[in-house]
């Protein structure tokens, strides 16, 4: 049974702040990368197509984690807790809006053999 966690946090920088989040967005890739259980973490900017006219917020992390509880031990992290405290959560911060989702690639009711 798959124990994967995918995750999507997306973020609205407050006007005039994108690339200054960008790059504090990126300086949380290289320690999460090491985490025990993060397969992948990588945050991108929205980019402009004929092919894709959906709605989203111009900054996303695109996550996936081994399990669960792999991504919760990374949000208690200090340096994930800290940027959301002073980046989102504070008046001072970079970020005006965010969402952060997990999915599972499992679907429901699935009846994989457990071992």
């Amino acid at each position: 049974m798959s124990k994967k966690v995918y995750c999507v946090a997306q973020f609205q920088p407050k006007p005039g702040q994108l690339n200054a989040l960008f790059q504090v967005l990126q300086a949380l890739e290289p320690n999460t990368l090491r985490e025990d259980g993060c397969i992948q973490y990588t945050v991108t900017r929205h980019i402009e197509s004929p092919f894709a006219g959906g709605e989203s917020y111009p900054i996303a992390f695109h996550e996936i984690w081994a399990d669960n509880a792999s991504f919760e031990a990374h949000c208690q992290r200090k340096e994930i807790k800290h940027f959301f405290e002073s980046q989102c959560i504070a008046d001072t911060g970079l970020v005006d809006k965010w969402n952060v989702c997990i999915y599972s690639d499992e679907p429901e009711q699935f009846d994989a053999p457990q071992f």
